[in-house]
């Protein structure tokens, strides 16, 4: 489906007073779907800052930012071979996979109730979107986020299977590359050891505003959903 812009949000993100190296922006404000639209548009990422994401709610805009950029993934052979033994499926499991990510037992849990049911909405309208990692009809891992244009705000990533996240990732930079001209970016907030040997970098908010800007406006990448395919062996 193409995805419904919903009305307008009554709130202004600015980050001209944001200082270097601040990452909470901003407190308060609301969850509806075109208040989410506006803030990913400017910049901005809602997270909660009281105990495990509760309220007061956030607004965060990382400097730096991690981001993994065209031709930035990296992909061990190993990795590769282990892609065999899974298959990437696409918005097939949008809930299964928030509810996954927001397990009260995992560490370091943020992702409320409030949290889910925002990101279900903007699921509805079709900006919001999974990349599952299935073996069987066993949905093993996984990630989700918001797409705009070239933009992929990535939320959160789970897995249940020795490197099926990975895999995810390696699907949605994938699915990423079917309009390589336009020009992409995958947005991860925060870059970790683990999504570093991956691939992501870190870039100043100057930089990773100028390249939003830039892809933010470009062709649609996810009209097709519900879709799946297997990964050919690379051994």
């Amino acid at each position: 489906m193409w995805p419904v812009e919903p009305p307008g949000s009554p709130y202004a993100f600015n980050l001209e007073a944001a200082e270097p190296e601040e990452d909470l922006v901003g407190l308060g404000g609301a969850l509806d779907p075109g208040t989410l639209l506006q803030a990913y548009r400017e910049g901005l990422f809602p997270m909660g800052v009281g105990d495990d994401g509760g309220k007061p709610l956030g607004w965060w805009s990382p400097d730096p930012r991690g981001v993994l950029l065209p031709g930035g993934l990296r992909a061990t052979r190993s990795l590769r071979k282990s892609m065999r033994h899974f298959e990437i499926r696409i918005d097939t499991a949008f809930e299964e996979v928030v509810a996954a990510c927001a397990d009260p037992e995992r560490h370091g849990a943020w992702i409320t109730d409030e949290i889910a049911a925002a990101y279900g909405r903007l699921h509805e309208l079709g900006w919001a979107h999974s990349v599952e990692a299935w073996q069987g009809e066993h949905l093993v891992g996984g990630l989700y986020g918001v797409g705009i244009g070239g933009l992929f705000a990535g939320e959160s990533m789970f897995h249940r299977s020795s490197d099926a996240s990975k895999a995810a990732l390696v699907g949605l930079v994938e699915h990423m590359q079917l309009q390589e001209a336009h020009g992409w970016l995958i947005d991860v907030q925060w870059q970790t050891p683990h999504l570093e040997s991956l691939g992501v970098i870190q870039v100043s908010r100057g930089d990773y505003l100028k390249v939003l800007a830039r892809v933010r406006t470009g062709p649609h990448r996810w009209v097709s959903t519900r879709t799946r395919h297997t990964h050919p062996d690379d051994s």
